[in-house]
């Protein structure tokens, strides 16, 4: 007779059925999450897809063939439309970007003024304090407005813009789906984080940044990281079966190479390199709301700010140019406006042939006039980014330090142009308080990895250095601060307490039937300490409630009220308590129906109506439980 199989986890005979329960638990819950974030991801690839085609064909027309401006373009990044032979005509940079500003500024503060500005901060607002919800057009405004806003000449990068478009698509899926808003708020920032990824082809780091870019200190949303790691893969794909898998710095084989670090001793000048873009960072953020705050103040519509913002931006480039240009054909100073990224391809390409301090001078200058006109563009409410301007900022402003250091000892910077990979990544690191995503993004972005530990480095040490501001006003200083998370804390402190102990049993009065008219509605509801009245069948069954803003509306429309009764303004969408609720569920429900009071039903099949619970109860005693219990009375002092 056959021996059976003894029973216990290390018989080979239970593992499959084992592996496939364990799956099952941990994936059925989150498959429809999952699932949308890869939904979610495509959205965002081809939105990526329409705003990085509007913004080439704008920059073709306006600036090349207008102004007749031809700057180097990163290697990942060919002219979509053939190069323009126009002559060069820098004065039109004082009315280009003027036209630009004025149609996105009209567009913007007449369709979705929430479009103004660097739409990731938006985003990140729209995470904690909107339950994730960004109105549907903003996307759509977004890339029009930012289209114009950048490629006309304004200053800023395209970060912002498709962070703000991803979080809004995301956004839409989980209202349309009728989501709750804790996964809205997942699908929202998946969506950014998925942006990022195709527009910079960073998928790694556009996963990263979406749960780190939420808070100043260390603090990540693990939630957020493997549905935007999903949505980034799916974006990055779409995005890279139309433009191609380089990555956006093409640098040789050679110059990559030579970009390696071999030696500790090196560690010392990139600590200089880190103080130094702690000076930047500090400087730019500063400045950045400073000028936003200038400008909030100026007593002239909205509408016309963006264009003064373009107006001065061009007048400054135009200024630097007269300055330092070598001869009529040298236009890389321009790179103070639109995004600049071809000054980054400069320095990649150029530093390990020449280090002269010219070119340091013309890094710097760059650097610092960047600094004022994406303050200019973006803080008179122009749309675009500052992950791009932070780029050139950090780029430039490394490569002018190595040059110098290069200069007074060549063993300090052997190799100048990684001070412009290292820099790109410490400056942001210091401005966005997001040392790891942008650690990553930088390495993406350049294909290269030699120089990952002067990276982990210097980003290191500048965001430990760098003061509280972030250049993202939103941010929030940890999750324990986030409106986002109060109902974890809620959680913790409201264990062990159920709804069963606050429910307050209701007269026949204050119940409404099926068939009441609407005075009737009306004539309960004012006398209900509820301000929301439940809805029964003619059996006593529970069907939904109305509240008194369901009666308001009703009552603007007076032809209508003759024929209105309670079926017709009930809500059957608002999930009833159970005596068993927890009062951490219980809140849940009271903001996800946005009423201020919940009926309660017991647990029969025909749900029987209880009573009702009070927002305000509930509350109160949340407030209770944290202020602990009352110390004993000790008498009155003598």
């Amino acid at each position: 007779m056959a021996e059976r199989s003894p029973p216990g986890p290390g018989n080979p005979v239970h593992w499959f059925p084992e592996f496939w329960e364990l799956g099952r638990r941990r994936l059925r819950p989150q498959a429809r999450l999952m699932a949308l974030s890869l939904l979610v991801g495509v959205g965002a690839g081809l939105g990526a897809i329409a705003f990085f085609s509007a913004c080439q064909v704008v920059f073709h027309y306006a600036l090349e063939v207008g102004v007749g401006y031809h700057p180097i373009s990163p290697g990942g990044e060919p002219p979509m439309l053939g190069e323009a032979t126009t002559t060069f005509r820098p004065w039109l940079f004082l009315i280009v970007p003027v036209i630009g500003g004025i149609l996105s500024g009209f567009l913007v503060y007449t369709l979705a003024p929430e479009a103004e500005g660097h739409g990731t901060d938006s985003a990140i607002s729209a995470y904690h304090h909107q339950s994730g919800v960004i109105r549907p057009r903003v996307p759509l405004v977004k890339i029009v407005a930012s289209a114009l806003t950048l490629g006309t000449g304004g200053s800023g990068g395209r970060e912002g813009p498709i962070a703000q478009i991803g979080a809004g698509i995301g956004s839409f899926l989980g209202g349309v789906l009728r989501l709750r808003p804790a996964e809205r708020r997942v699908l929202m920032a998946a969506g950014m984080g998925a942006g990022v990824a195709a527009i910079f082809r960073a998928p790694l780091a556009g996963a990263l940044f979406a749960s780190e870019v939420l808070y100043r200190s260390p603090d990540f949303e693990p939630e957020v990281i493997i549905p935007a790691a999903l949505a980034s893969t799916t974006a990055y794909c779409t995005f890279g079966m139309v433009f191609g898998w380089k990555t956006l710095f093409d640098l040789p084989e050679a110059i990559n190479k030579a970009l390696t670090f071999d030696n500790p001793l090196q560690l010392g000048p990139y600590l200089v390199l880190a103080l130094f873009m702690v000076v930047l960072a500090l400087l730019y953020t500063r400045s950045f709301y400073g000028i936003t705050h200038l400008f909030h103040r100026l007593p002239i519509l909205p509408h016309f700010k963006p264009a003064l913002g373009a107006f001065l931006s061009g007048a400054l480039a135009l200024g630097l140019y007269f300055a330092l240009r070598e001869n009529e054909t040298d236009e890389r100073v321009f790179a103070v406006l639109s995004f600049g990224y071809g000054s980054l391809q400069n320095a990649l390409t150029a530093l390990p042939q020449g280090h002269s301090l010219r070119f340091a001078l013309v890094l710097l200058v760059i650097a610092l006039g960047k600094i004022a006109t994406t303050g200019l563009t973006i803080g008179s409410g122009g749309s675009g980014g500052v992950f791009g301007p932070s780029m050139v900022i950090g780029g430039c402003g490394g490569g002018a330090l190595g040059i110098a250091l290069h200069h007074i000892a060549p063993a300090l910077a052997p190799h100048p142009a990684s001070f412009v990979v290292v820099g790109m990544a410490g400056f942001f690191a210091a401005a966005a308080k997001t040392p790891f995503s942008t650690l990553v993004m930088v390495s993406e972005l350049t294909g290269n990895y030699n120089l990952l530990l002067p990276t982990l480095w210097v980003c290191s040490l500048s965001f430990l250095l760098s003061d509280e501001q972030s250049i993202y006003h939103s941010q929030v200083e940890s999750r324990s601060r986030s409106p986002a998370h109060q109902g974890t804390y809620l959680r913790e402190v409201l264990t062990g307490l159920t709804v069963s102990a606050y429910v307050t049993p209701l007269p026949d009065g204050a119940v409404l039937r099926a068939g009441d008219r609407l005075n009737d509605v009306i004539e309960r509801l004012s006398e209900s300490p509820f301000q929301v009245a439940p809805v029964l069948d003619a059996e006593g069954r529970y069907l939904g409630v109305i509240s008194q803003e369901e009666v308001v509306l009703a009552a603007r429309t007076p032809h209508l009220l003759p024929l209105l009764v309670a079926l017709d303004l009930m809500r059957s969408d608002v999930t009833p308590l159970r005596p068993e609720h927890r009062l951490d569920e219980a809140m849940e429900l009271f903001v996800e129906s946005d009423l201020l009071a919940l009926p309660v039903l017991d647990g029969s099949a025909e749900g029987r109506l209880l009573g009702m619970v009070r927002r305000s109860d509930l509350a109160s005693t949340y407030l209770r439980q944290l202020a602990g219990p009352a110390p004993p009375d000790t008498g009155s002092a003598k």
